[in-house]
């Protein structure tokens, strides 16, 4: 299950380029199904307060990747932290395996904040042992040609790459452990 914001929804994408589309193909002929649970424009806290909800499901592994919203919006980091662990808590009380891909703060949020926010992931990844992929967008952030007019959200290309580097934590997961 993917559980995030429009970076993994697909935002301005047709459905077949959407992350887990594109995801499926590479996992063609195994017994592998991708849920897309992410809601575009959606926060730490309105995952969280979807969550339960989204365990109808019965996903194995929940790639979650949510905070990118509270950033832009200047949501306190340590309010994202208690959010996603709170999730992280709830997933993991489920026995649902878990990798959580981080997020980074614009520089123009200033230092102290960009520091904060940017330590919420790594934190949460080490305190609960979980698989963390450092930045969703690596490879693909800042890179015209791999998104939309808007510079934020990834093109076709743009979710090609994302789906190309996260394939093989997730089928690590999925096989290995």
């Amino acid at each position: 299950m993917l559980f995030g914001d429009s970076l993994m929804a697909g935002y301005g994408l047709t459905q077949n380029h959407h992350l887990d589309k594109v995801l499926q193909k590479k996992f063609e002929g195994q017994n592998i199904i991708f849920v897309n649970a992410s809601v575009s424009g959606d926060t730490s806290k309105g995952g969280l307060d979807r969550l339960d909800w989204s365990f109808s499901d019965k996903p194995d592994l929940i790639f979650l990747c949510l905070g990118a919203n509270d950033m832009l919006r200047g949501i306190s980091p340590s309010v994202t932290h208690n959010n996603l662990e709170t999730i992280i808590q709830k997933i993991k009380h489920k026995n649902i395996k878990i990798i959580l891909a981080g997020m980074m703060a614009q520089e123009s949020y200033g230092v102290s904040y960009t520091k904060q926010f940017n330590s919420i992931y790594p934190k949460l990844s080490k305190k609960y042992k979980i698989t963390l992929y450092p930045f969703l967008l690596e490879g693909v952030a800042l890179k015209p040609k791999m998104n939309l007019p808007d510079g934020k959200h990834p093109n076709i290309l743009g979710v090609q790459e994302i789906a190309n580097r996260i394939y093989p934590l997730i089928k690590k997961e999925i096989f290995e452990k």
